[in-house]
């Protein structure tokens, strides 16, 4: 008997698995990405990037739409809705990372709620539905990547959710919409097409667009699919196809559906507690425990100018190397920006990135006493990261910290207090009290929901009396 290829395997993977294969670990994992993502998503619809991007989307118009996340007023194409709120979730580098580095939720999460919306009335598609096409759509991306060690790093070529994110939207959406094992193949291969953005434009506000279109593309390419268009058939088994994105690509046949054991059992997600890239967090702990030597009686940081030097010992990640930055994208990828911000404040915060605090003459005398050093055995994965920060007095007085792991890193996770904490914070300027709890409670009990149109009513935010009394706040 001939053996399957690779990509047949990923088809097999998507089309056979079914809600039987959650588990518990999963099923709880992924109701956790799902509350973030959707609270990144509410804030990042206050940003100029999102506005853009939703400004820009309105030129399509179809008979079928879907929801804008938090505009009651406000529908599109279901490709554009998942296109917009795509980018809204990482239009702040708030959504969660996982290891192999990517972003897994924000290429999918979307897909599924414009599609749940955009399908004839006689899909009625279940909480749990959305479970098994979110997760297969998350577990494509991290078996994909387990195929080249260069994935395992920070990337320095390709920005991973313009790779991966791309055919795991479209994953997610071939096993929602319910393709053939041949269309899920197609899918894949079309979508290998649509993949790819390279990392120089992360710290700009076209790197949230690589999420948008992730999104879409992947909705794109399985529609094509059922449409019967065709790709190569061996996509993900070439080096001239999936191959092209990574170094060392060598990828293998998944076990059988019988054997299948999920990504996300074993490996958790870090979720943000301030929005910037995930190294950057390891610097703000290790700053946070240097200031304790550092406040005087009243809490303030000792004045600037008897701070004589400040060395950060982090891996090589040239991208978040940024001595000065000028925009909140290039605050948000600075580890001397992160380490500068929190000494000075005790705490980094929403709108610890906003302009005049990215130019306040104290930040700036800080920032030129930065030193980056790189020891050898700092590698650039947020698997065995770390951050050792020393500060020099004046008078020669060195105090050094470390940090091995922060709060919200999956070694040590966010407690589900705080993670809803977090949530709240962030859908606060977008929906009431009352939606937003009503969000909480809905997730949580996700996979007892019989029809997502409970999930997606919520998620169109606050009625017209309630917009105006929000937007007075």
């Amino acid at each position: 008997m001939m053996l399957k290829s690779v990509t047949e395997s990923f088809a097999t993977l998507i089309h056979g698995l079914k809600v039987g294969h959650l588990t518990d670990g999963v099923i709880q994992r992924s109701k956790r990405m799902i509350l973030d993502t959707l609270g990144v998503g509410f804030l990042g619809t206050s940003t100029e990037v999102f506005h853009k991007a939703s400004q820009y989307s309105k030129i399509y118009s179809s008979n079928i739409s879907s929801t804008v996340w938090g505009q009651p007023d406000f529908r599109l194409p279901p490709t554009y809705a998942a296109f917009v709120n795509s980018v809204a979730i990482h239009s702040m580098d708030f959504d969660d990372t996982w290891h192999p580095a990517t972003h897994p939720s924000g290429a999918v999460l979307p897909v599924l709620t414009a599609l749940s919306e955009a399908l004839p009335q006689r899909s009625k598609f279940s909480g749990l539905d959305l479970l098994l096409a979110f997760n297969v759509g998350i577990e494509v991306q991290g078996r994909l990547m387990h195929f080249s060690k260069e994935a395992s790093d920070i990337p320095k070529r390709f920005h991973p959710p313009s790779v991966v994110g791309t055919l795991g939207s479209a994953a997610a959406a071939s096993k929602f919409l319910g393709l053939s094992l041949t269309e899920c193949r197609e899918a894949l291969a079309i979508a290998v097409s649509y993949a790819g953005a390279p990392m120089a434009n992360a710290a700009t506000q076209t790197k949230p667009l690589h999420m948008g279109n992730a999104a879409r593309h992947g909705i794109e390419a399985s529609f094509l699919a059922m449409m019967g268009l065709q790709g190569n058939k061996q996509i993900l088994d070439l080096e001239t196809g999936f191959g092209a994105f990574y170094t060392n690509y060598s990828p293998k046949v998944l076990p059988s559906l019988d054997s299948h054991a999920w990504l996300l059992d074993q490996q958790d997600v870090a979720f943000k507690h301030f929005p910037a890239h995930l190294a950057t967090h390891w610097v703000a702990d290790a700053a946070a425990s240097v200031r304790k030597h550092l406040v005087r009686s009243d809490r303030d940081l000792l004045p600037a100018d008897h701070i004589e030097r400040i060395v950060l010992r982090i891996p090589d990640v040239p991208y978040v190397n940024r001595p000065f930055p000028d925009t909140e994208h290039e605050a948000r990828h600075s580890f001397q920006y992160v380490a500068c911000a929190m000494l000075l404040d005790g705490g980094i915060t929403v709108p610890s990135f906003q302009i005049q605090q990215i130019n306040r003459p104290q930040v700036r005398e800080l920032l030129r006493k930065v030193e980056l050093e790189h020891p050898s055995d700092n590698l650039p994965s947020f698997n065995t990261l770390y951050c050792e920060m020393s500060v020099t007095l004046q008078g020669g007085a060195t105090f050094t910290e470390r940090s091995d792991t922060f709060y919200g890193h999956w070694r040590k996770p966010l407690s589900q207090e705080d993670l809803q904490e977090k949530f709240r914070d962030n859908a606060s300027k977008t929906l009431s009290c009352h939606t937003a709890e009503s969000l909480i409670k809905t997730v949580e009990k996700l996979e007892d929901l019989e029809v997502c149109s409970v999930l997606t009513t919520l998620l169109k935010g606050p009625s017209p009396p309630e917009a105006s009394k929000l937007s007075s706040m």
